[in-house]
């Protein structure tokens, strides 16, 4: 398991929980696309971001990085954010057959865990 930050002190908070951290800006897909060469599931928790950017990070970014997506070994994508970016979520899903969940308030393991059925 592999958890991103854009800050210092998160790799450290993942790195704490056991899990592998990593430096990837939501902003800029492609830090991302860089780290799923060995992904099954991109779990995207973006549900209580805040500041400048953060429209573009639950839109035409994560378009971009859906469409990407497809050509990696990525075979599952969990999604915590606005309407609009779980519609985009939701039509990727239906352009390309790829497994979604839309996470709504806290993310439920039962859901993220389904799209490895």
């Amino acid at each position: 398991m592999r958890g991103t930050t854009r800050t210092d002190a998160g790799v450290r908070a993942i790195d704490d929980a056991g899990i592998e951290p990593a430096i990837a800006d939501p902003d800029q897909p492609g830090t991302v696309l860089d780290l799923v060469g060995d992904v099954a599931l991109v779990i995207w928790l973006m549900g209580s971001a805040e500041g400048e950017g953060v429209g573009a990070i639950h839109g035409e970014r994560l378009e971009s990085l859906l469409a990407k997506l497809v050509d990696t070994p990525v075979r599952g994508f969990a999604y915590e954010g606005t309407e609009g970016g779980a519609a985009i979520v939701e039509r990727a899903a239906a352009t390309w057959s790829i497994p979604v969940a839309i996470i709504g308030g806290e993310p439920r393991a039962a859901e993220i865990l389904a799209l490895l059925g």
